[in-house]
Formats: C-alpha cells, structure tokens, sequence
C-alpha cells in the first residue's frame, strides 16, 4: 500500500527534523561542501538544463570532479535483491575510494521511516538504492527542499529540484503507478555501471546539476 502525507504530517515531521538531534550522524546541516575538480566537456549541456530534463553524459566526463574528503553520506536502501545488492557495494566502494563518511539506513521496516532517519543524521547528500523506496521518495523529497537526494538505478516520476537521478536502459523505475520500464532487465545492474552512475550522479549534484536525470550509456 502506498503511503501518502498530508499537509498536517508534513508539517510535523519538518518539526522532528528541525527540533531533534540525531546519533549517529552528524550534528548540524552546513553548507554544501564545494567539488574537488571539473568535469569533461560532454557533461554539462551546451544550455542550461530545464528541471526534470533528461541529460546524456558524455562517459567519463564526470571523471575529473570528486566529493571532498569528509563528504557526508547516508545510503538509504531497501530490499535484497540481486540490482539493489549492486548499488549498494556501489557505494560502498565509492566512499572508501573518496574518503566520504558514510552512513547507512535500512529501510525495509518503514520506508517514509527510513528516509526520516536519514534526513535527521543531517547529511549532505542522500543516496537511494532499491525501486521500492521511490513513491515514498515521491512523497518525502517534496516537503524538504533543503536535503539532496541522489536516486541510483531508478528515478521520480516528477523530480523537485533536490532530486537528481542516474539511470541507463535496463533500469528506469519510476513508481506511482507507471511500473518498471519494458527494458527492464535485472543483468544490466553490473558493477561498473552502477559505479558509474554514482560517480556520475555525485559529479552532477557537487557541481549544482540537479533535479534532472542523467541517462547513463
């Protein structure tokens, strides 16, 4: 069953994460870390993206920019399927080769939940892994404009400007109602592509290329 907040839940959630500390985590929001590097041409449109637009990276254009060192993340994830099992080493292997601080967040108990928690270790960026935790993304991202979202895999149907996805031929769920694509195919999560899509997908949000979705080749 789809889980859906009204104005009054939103509010008091905004109130939990506003008036509450967290453990573990850390202790205050700060200002977002600047990147380390510049990409490729071929990564940044030749125009200035329109919101929820589809973008088609050059490969490796995203190679030359890194997360600063202490970059604070919270990988919030459910589900153990074999695509999501990918991602999830995705980033694992991605924060140790950058020196980010990683938090992880499992979510299968209670999705809307989960991405509290992780909203509350005042990260920041949010990654997501595992289609089941997109309509409750939906929901969730709209209300806090302030926390970036980084979707692995999968995307929103309709994107607010926190929220930025990497997404290839093979995966593309989008939720609420309109399902995994026809393309679907569970053997295109392969390692390297799902560290591309979080190199790529980091390099987009550092350098203020959100709430798009970059289609991975």
């Amino acid at each position: 069953m789809k889980r859906r907040m009204t104005a009054a839940a939103a509010l008091v959630l905004l109130a939990m994460l506003t008036g509450c500390s967290s453990e573990p985590g850390w202790s205050e929001m700060r200002a977002a870390p600047a990147p380390i590097g510049t990409p490729a041409e071929g990564f940044f449109p030749l125009t200035p993206p329109a919101p929820e637009s589809t973008l088609n990276p050059e490969p490796g254009s995203w190679d030359g920019v890194r997360a600063p060192a202490g970059y604070r993340v919270v990988l919030l994830t459910v589900g153990d399927d074999a695509p999501t099992a990918v991602l999830v080493d995705a980033v694992r292997e991605w924060a140790d080769e950058t020196r980010a601080d990683l938090e992880i967040v499992h979510a299968d108990d209670d999705m809307i939940d989960g991405a509290v928690a992780a909203m509350r270790m005042n990260p920041d960026l949010i990654i997501s892994a595992g289609d089941a935790l997109v309509d409750p993304l939906a929901t969730v991202t709209a209300n806090h404009l302030d926390r970036q979202f980084l979707i692995v895999g999968a995307e929103l149907a309709e994107p607010t400007e926190n929220v930025t996805a990497a997404d290839w031929t093979g995966a593309a769920y989008r939720g609420e109602g309109l399902g995994t694509a026809a393309a679907y195919d569970p053997a295109s999560f392969t390692p390297e592509r799902a560290a591309a899509a979080v190199r790529a997908g980091v390099a987009s949000v550092l350098t203020g290329q959100r709430g798009i979705v970059l289609w991975m080749q």
